[in-house]
């Protein structure tokens, strides 16, 4: 066989996915909170070594952030193993409602929240929008000397931590930055209640929670994205805890293909695929580590890291049919068109396939077998100047059918004709000079 046949059946075999507009998830770990944090009382109170994270979805340039939302399908969940901080006073639900100088106070800018890339409620014309600290170029509005100092009213202010594992400082870089188009329609569902406009999910300071988890919410937009175009990196969640992070996140994404806008629901669960949606392991934290060579037994589509040692079986292609003349018992992956037997070889030359047919070997196959009414015969025969004698004998060695045919490489469809026989299992004989073999049949 061919490498380009080869390659073209390793391409077929491996399920390969389309260009996906969702290319990934970033958790950034943006402050770690210190002693001087722990002092402001205001909002409940911040515990030493809380560690504020937030999520941006990266997507393909020109592609748009509907709506993250969970449903029956796929649970939308954000978990931590120690509660979430959320601040009593100031916080909210949804970053988009808080105003811009409520970040200056305490520890308000580390409260846990949801959004679609806005921070702020739009002022004089201007509205933030999340930023990684690494692209932030515009300086920073909270902590240090931008902050009040909180209820114990620290002269140099909060937010001043330097830890290293988090970054660039937030007196540096905020992680905020403006953008001219502001989404429009807000809805959500599933986070505040309707009457009260109380939020007893994580979200909210009324209970203290280590999860949130729903098959029946959303928080839509108009569509936002990026601030830097190129790398189209959206902010969805502040998440502020002491203890390790995990989620399975859904969204819905638009995007033009061939120049008509198109939606796609990127999904964190494969048991159920829809139209439409596609299932992206990204949206998984902590990301799933495991095989990631699809050459490899043990590959898993989910896996978007390697873990060492996880690919241990290289996968081999090849027929796995005992009865093919190119049987290939070191083969794992049953690939049956390139299966060749007597007569049969998928328009190829069957000597080159099956070299081992040449000289004085021959091979044959029979089918149906079973059958209920006649059985054919293929055989290739090396020996070309041998007649080709084929004898059937019922369990008894009662001889039912025997034919004799003239020299031939090829002896194909042949009618084993004995259909009026009884139900059962029969013995076919094959003689090509001295050679002989010999096949059970079964009758029904």
């Amino acid at each position: 066989m061919s490498k380009f046949i080869l390659s073209l059946i390793v391409f077929q075999w491996i399920s390969m996915t389309g260009f996906s507009q969702l290319q990934k998830v970033i958790v950034e770990k943006y402050y770690v909170s210190d002693a001087n944090d722990a002092t402001d009382t205001l909002g409940g109170g911040l515990a030493i070594g809380s560690t504020t994270y937030r999520i941006y979805v990266d997507l393909a340039p020109g592609s748009v952030l509907k709506k993250i939302y969970g449903d029956v399908n796929h649970p939308f969940s954000i978990s931590s193993t120690a509660p979430f901080f959320n601040h009593e006073s100031d916080g909210q639900s949804f970053a988009k409602d808080f105003v811009k100088n409520r970040y200056l106070e305490g520890v308000v800018a580390l409260d846990t929240w949801l959004t679609l890339g806005q921070t702020t409620k739009t002022q004089a014309g201007k509205t933030h929008f999340g930023i990684l600290k690494n692209q932030d170029s515009n300086g920073s509005f909270i902590g240090g000397v931008n902050n009040d100092g909180g209820s114990a009213l620290i002269s140099s202010g909060l937010l001043t931590n330097n830890d290293a594992s988090a970054g660039i400082p937030l007196t540096q870089a905020d992680g905020m930055d403006t953008l001219a188009n502001v989404p429009l329609n807000w809805q959500h569902y599933g986070v505040q209640d309707f009457v009260t406009g109380n939020d007893s999910t994580m979200f909210g300071s009324l209970v203290s929670k280590t999860e949130f988890s729903s098959t029946n919410f959303y928080l839509s937009n108009s569509g936002v994205k990026g601030i830097v175009a190129d790398s189209n990196q959206i902010l969805i969640a502040q998440l502020t805890t002491t203890g390790e992070l995990s989620f399975h996140l859904n969204m819905e994404v638009e995007a033009l293909v061939n120049g008509f806008p198109q939606i796609i629901d990127y999904v964190s669960s494969n048991d159920t695929i829809l139209n439409g949606e596609e299932f992206n392991p990204y949206l998984v934290y902590p990301t799933l580590c495991g095989c990631t060579d699809p050459m490899f037994a043990e590959y898993n589509p989910s896996a978007i890291c390697l873990e060492p040692g996880s690919c241990a079986t290289p996968i081999v292609l090849g027929c796995m049919d005992t009865l093919a003349c190119n049987f290939d018992p070191m083969a794992n992956v049953s690939v049956p068109n390139i299966c060749c037997y007597p007569g049969k070889c998928n328009n190829r030359d069957i000597a080159i396939v099956c070299p081992d047919l040449r000289g004085d070997n021959f091979g044959f196959v029979v089918y149906p077998n079973p059958s209920t009414t006649d059985f054919y015969l293929d055989v290739y025969n090396g020996r070309k100047d041998e007649q080709i004698k084929v004898q059937v004998f019922n369990t008894f060695g009662v001889e039912v059918f025997s034919q004799t045919f003239a020299p031939t490489m090829v002896l194909t469809a042949e009618k084993l004709n004995f259909s009026t026989d009884d139900k059962g299992l029969y013995h076919l004989k094959i003689t090509i000079g001295e050679q002989i073999q010999t096949q059970l049949l079964f009758k029904n």
